[in-house]
C-alpha cells in the first residue's frame, strides 16, 4: 500500500515528489514519458518563470542553491500599453528583495528536480500510463501499463497532475469553467542589440499582451499573444519581417531586434476545474487551473498547490494519519481557494481589459498603470501579487524544509 500515488511526472508531478521526500512518505511518481533525458543547451531553449515566491519553495525543498546558478534574474518589471502614454515599474529594492522573480530553462529545471529524487521511499514508475483507478472506502485502485504489461497500485491518496486536458479528472467527473480567449501564443527566444539586463517588459497590444523575460546568454523568451486568425501569418513570416513586426509592436526600449530562434505557438484559454477534491483524488497544477500566461502566474500558482499539500501531509505523516483522509483533502481545497479566485480573477481581467479597443478604456487603462507607479500602496499589491506572496504562506513557501 502506498501512501501518495502521483500521476504525471512534469515540473508539477515531480517537485510534489520532492517536496515529500523527508517525509518518509512511500510514494510513487508515475508519469508517460521516459525520465532523465538531458540534452545540450541550445538558444531555443524554452524557459518559463518562477516568482521571488517560487524561489523560496524550492529553497525549502534544498534544490534552489544548484538552481540560482542557472537562472537569470528579473530585477525590474515593465508595463505599457501601445499607443498610450504612462507605464508601470516595479523594482526588487523597492520590495527588498534580491530579484522579483527568475527565468529558468525548462530543460535545467526538470533536469535538477529528476537529479535530487533519490529516497528511498520515493519509486519513480516511468514510461508508464494510468487508464483507469477505482476508488474504495480506504484507498484507491490505480491501473498502469508499463511496457505492455497491466499492473495496479493501492494508495491512500491519488494526486493527479497529468495536464490541462487530464483525462483523470474526465474520470472523476469533475467539470471545467472555459473561457476561450480566441488568441494564441507564439513563443520564441530572442536577442537585441543592447544588453540584458534584469527588466522584464508586460506590453499590451490591440491584439493581446507581448511579453520580454530575460533569459541567460543575453536571450530573451518573447511571449507574444495575437488573435487566433492572425497567427498564420505572423508564423509564415521571414525571420527579418518577424523582427520588424516584432519591433512595431513592442518599440525600442530594449534597442533593436536582431536574432529570433525556432518559433512555434499554442492556443490559449482559461480552464479551471469546479473542485479539486473528489474522494481520495486530488487535483494540482493544469489539472486544476490553466492560465493565459500573461503575469507570468501559471507555474507558480501550481507550485503553491504542492507548498500547500505537502504542508498538510507533513502534518498527517507526524501524527500517522491517513493521507487521503476528507478532512486532509477537505482542509487542502479550503486553502487554496481564496489564491485561485485572486490569481485566476487578475489574469483573466488583464487579458479582457488590455485587448479592447476602445479608446476611452485605453486613457482609463493609461491612467491606471500611471496610478499603480506613484501610488505606493497600489504598487505594493501588484507586486506582492507578482511575485506569490499575497496570502498565507505554508512553511515551504517560507523556504523552510519540511521534516519527517
Amino acid at each position: 500500500m502506498w501512501d501518495v500515488v502521483i500521476v504525471g511526472g512534469g515540473m508539477v508531478g515531480a517537485s510534489l515528489a520532492l517536496a515529500l521526500q523527508p517525509l518518509q512518505l512511500k510514494v510513487a511518481l508515475i508519469e508517460a514519458v521516459a525520465f532523465g533525458s538531458s540534452s545540450q543547451p541550445a538558444y531555443d531553449d524554452r524557459s518559463v518563470a518562477l516568482s521571488y515566491g517560487s524561489s523560496r519553495i524550492y529553497q525549502g525543498m534544498g534544490i534552489w542553491r544548484e538552481l540560482q546558478a542557472q537562472v537569470a534574474l528579473i530585477k525590474q518589471i515593465h508595463v505599457s500599453d501601445r499607443g498610450y502614454f504612462g507605464a508601470t515599474r516595479i523594482r526588487a529594492e523597492q520590495e527588498n528583495v534580491p530579484a522579483l522573480g527568475y527565468v529558468v530553462e525548462s530543460r535545467v529545471l526538470g533536469q535538477v528536480l529528476f537529479n535530487a529524487l533519490t529516497s528511498s521511499f520515493l519509486e519513480i514508475i516511468s514510461p508508464a500510463t494510468v487508464y483507469e483507478f477505482e476508488q474504495q472506502a480506504d484507498y484507491v485502485e490505480v491501473k498502469l501499463e508499463r511496457q505492455g504489461v497491466v499492473d495496479s497500485l493501492q494508495s491512500k491518496l491519488l494526486v493527479i497532475a497529468d495536464g490541462a486536458k487530464s483525462p483523470l479528472r474526465e474520470q472523476l467527473g469533475i467539470e471545467v469553467k472555459e473561457r476561450n480567449y480566441q488568441q494564441t501564443a507564439i513563443i520564441a527566444n530572442v536577442s537585441t542589440d543592447q544588453p540584458v539586463q534584469g527588466v522584464a517588459y508586460e506590453r499590451f497590444t490591440s491584439s493581446g499582451p507581448l511579453a520580454l523575460l530575460p533569459m541567460t546568454q543575453e536571450r530573451y523568451s518573447l511571449v507574444w499573444t495575437h488573435k487566433t486568425s492572425e497567427v498564420e501569418a505572423t508564423l509564415s513570416l521571414t525571420d527579418a519581417e518577424f523582427l520588424q513586426k516584432l519591433q512595431e509592436a513592442f518599440g525600442y526600449r530594449q534597442g533593436r531586434f536582431i536574432k529570433v530562434g525556432k518559433r512555434s505557438s499554442y492556443p490559449l484559454s482559461l480552464v479551471k476545474s469546479v473542485a479539486e477534491v473528489q474522494g481520495r483524488a486530488v487535483l494540482i497544477g493544469n489539472a486544476s487551473h490553466t492560465l493565459h500566461p500573461v503575469a507570468g502566474q501559471g507555474l507558480n500558482l501550481a507550485l503553491r498547490d504542492v507548498a500547500t499539500l505537502s504542508d498538510l501531509l507533513a502534518t498527517q505523516a507526524q501524527q500517522q494519519s491517513d493521507c487521503g483522509s476528507a478532512e486532509l483533502l477537505d482542509a487542502y481545497q479550503t486553502a487554496r481557494q481564496a489564491d485561485y479566485k485572486s490569481v485566476v480573477g487578475y489574469t483573466d481581467s488583464l487579458v479582457r481589459l488590455f485587448s479592447n479597443d476602445f479608446t476611452p478604456l485605453g486613457h482609463a487603462r493609461a491612467g491606471g498603470l500611471l496610478a499603480v507607479d506613484r501610488i505606493a500602496p497600489l504598487r505594493k499589491l501588484l507586486t506582492q501579487q507578482s511575485m506569490g506572496l499575497r496570502f498565507r504562506q505554508s512553511r515551504l513557501a517560507r523556504g523552510l524544509a519540511l521534516k519527517p
